[in-house]
């Protein structure tokens, strides 16, 4: 019984007004290279993220996405956000 692990980001997603990118990574065991077990977690990358300790891939989709002027909106969003 030779048992590896997989780990691989299988979707990147591009959501909502202030293009947030959604990353949807997979846990895949396999027993003899037949999977047996495939497990999903998500994380969410905002605009003003450090996008540093992503991917590559997904930093080239940030890159691309997370222009300046997006980045400002999204700051003028959040401080509208937090005044009271």
């Amino acid at each position: 019984m030779a048992l590896t692990e997989q780990t691989l980001q299988d979707k990147i997603e591009i959501v909502g007004e202030y293009k947030h990118v959604q990353v949807r990574t997979a846990r895949v065991i396999y027993d003899n290279d037949v999977e047996i077990s495939r497990s999903y977690s998500r994380h969410v990358v905002a605009p003003d993220a450090d996008i540093t300790v992503e991917a590559p891939e997904v930093q080239a989709i940030c890159t691309a996405v997370h222009t300046g002027e997006l980045k400002a909106a999204y700051a003028s969003h959040l401080e509208a956000q937090n005044t009271p």
